[in-house]
């Protein structure tokens, strides 16, 4: 497939490294100019390009930038992309570390994803979010293998949902359909499958036990669990 990525981080690369090693074609585009990305090219086999570019590529586009980038993306970025091209979003948010605070996500009333939904004016997945990068580029298996990793898809969109979990299956993971966007909050930090890389069995059974409706208390819980996360990463010096 051709597969266009919007951010060059540790997801963005891994994603590109595997990419390319399935034999997609990648373009892989920053907020600082494929010029800046010869070294990743090197490395991934990805072609670097401009963010408008790798939009226009093909058949998945992958949007994998700081939450509070988001806003900051061409307003005409999808403009002219076909509606039946899955548009992945990674995004995490993290108050403490890196993004301040976005008044709409504190209440709990909206889901990171939707929150990008909003600005992208675009349908977009929830994938690849709840993982380590290092993880995701070294740690697929074969389908079958036991204890072989699972990974939620979250989306409203039906036929885009079976193009990312086919793509999730092809590296290396068990795809669990993680229900609508609104129902992405599940896989957000502070959650129980935010980066715990259950097999898919474990991954289902927190599903159905959290709901699909989250709670104030839920909300509440989560927060707390993802600033405790945070402040532990600060202490370590840790940069995200």
């Amino acid at each position: 497939m051709n597969i266009g990525i919007i951010g060059a981080g540790h997801i963005g690369s891994a994603l590109a490294v595997r990419l390319t090693s399935l034999g997609h074609s990648v373009y892989i585009a920053n907020s600082r100019g494929p010029e800046t990305l010869t070294d990743l090219a090197k490395k991934t086999g990805a072609i670097p390009v401009t963010a408008q570019e790798a939009a226009r590529h093909g058949e998945i586009i992958v949007v994998t930038i700081p939450l509070k980038k988001i806003p900051d993306l061409p307003k005409d970025l999808f403009e002219g992309v076909p509606a039946s091209v899955p548009v992945i979003d990674t995004s995490n948010y993290y108050p403490l570390l890196r993004d301040g605070q976005i008044p709409e996500l504190e209440s709990g009333d909206l889901t990171e994803s939707e929150w990008v939904q909003q600005h992208l004016v675009r349908p977009v997945l929830k994938v690849f979010n709840n993982i380590f990068a290092a993880n995701l580029e070294n740690n697929g298996q074969p389908a079958g293998t036991p204890g072989r990793i699972a990974l939620a898809v979250a989306g409203d969109d039906t036929a885009a949902k079976q193009k990312a979990m086919a793509l999730v299956d092809e590296l290396g993971f068990d795809a669990v359909d993680g229900g609508s966007l609104h129902e992405s909050w599940r896989q957000q930090p502070g959650s129980p499958l935010y980066c715990t890389d259950l097999p898919a069995a474990e991954v289902q059974q927190h599903l159905a036990s959290l709901g699909t409706t989250r709670t104030a208390e839920q909300h509440a819980e989560f927060a707390a669990n993802q600033a405790a996360s945070e402040k532990q990463l600060e202490a370590q010096g840790v940069r995200l």
